[in-house]
């Protein structure tokens, strides 16, 4: 019985792991619709969200009843009440790219992201995605110290959203208003991914010790 258990505790890990892969891939697919302009990649994007939905949904079900079923304590209780908490950051994270791939959609034929801001919003996607597949690596090997170095990643991502603000509200800019607002919401949605990300490794962190990591804000 009490293997069975075991092996639930680690069908969930697992199944936090494909979440991760599946937010991952949402976000490149996005981040390749927006600076391509292709709307159908955007319209996949848009699709493929059912299948973190659906994933947040089994992975609350089997932790709930886990959480009835085995009345668990310590570190198998953390363990299941931090997969809740983890799986509406995931599920946000998904939905985050869906905006991104909503503005695609919605310039096309045209590109949201005029030709001097594409670098800054490209190296904001990059830092993105090198932090949710951080993410699953502090998940599949409960890694405090690759958790900690997810904070000075965010860093890089807070100076890059401070750029895009410069670059929009400088004298020279000349697209308008509504590539400004463009610009002003991506920076604000690849921001929120990885605050989301840099959230769910700190949860892994009090998993492992037990303790909110000292370096919480």
């Amino acid at each position: 019985m009490r293997d069975a258990y075991a092996d639930q505790l680690d069908s969930i890990r697992e199944d936090l792991l494909s979440m991760t892969r599946l937010v991952g891939t949402a976000v490149t697919h996005a981040t390749s619709a927006l600076l391509d302009g292709d709307a159908s990649v955007a319209e996949q994007v848009i699709s493929d969200d059912a299948a973190i939905d659906a994933l947040r949904v089994k992975i609350e079900d089997h932790s709930f009843e886990l959480l009835s079923l085995q009345n668990p304590v310590a570190g198998d209780l953390r363990m299941l009440v931090a997969s809740l908490r983890m799986v509406s950051e995931f599920e946000r994270m998904g939905d985050l790219a869906v905006h991104v791939a909503k503005i695609a959609r919605l310039r096309v034929p045209d590109l949201a992201v005029p030709d001097e801001v594409v670098p800054t919003i490209a190296r904001m996607a990059a830092v993105a995605e090198v932090m949710i597949a951080k993410v699953g690596h502090v998940i599949a090997d409960s890694d405090v110290a690759a958790a900690e170095e997810l904070e000075q990643v965010d860093e890089e991502m807070d100076k890059l959203r401070r750029s895009s603000f410069r670059e929009l509200l400088g004298s020279d800019w000349k697209h308008g208003v509504e590539p400004a607002v463009d610009i002003a919401l991506l920076g604000r949605y690849y921001e929120r991914i990885a605050d989301h990300a840099v959230s769910i490794a700190r949860r892994v962190v009090f998993l492992v010790t037990g303790e909110q990591p000292t370096y919480v804000d």
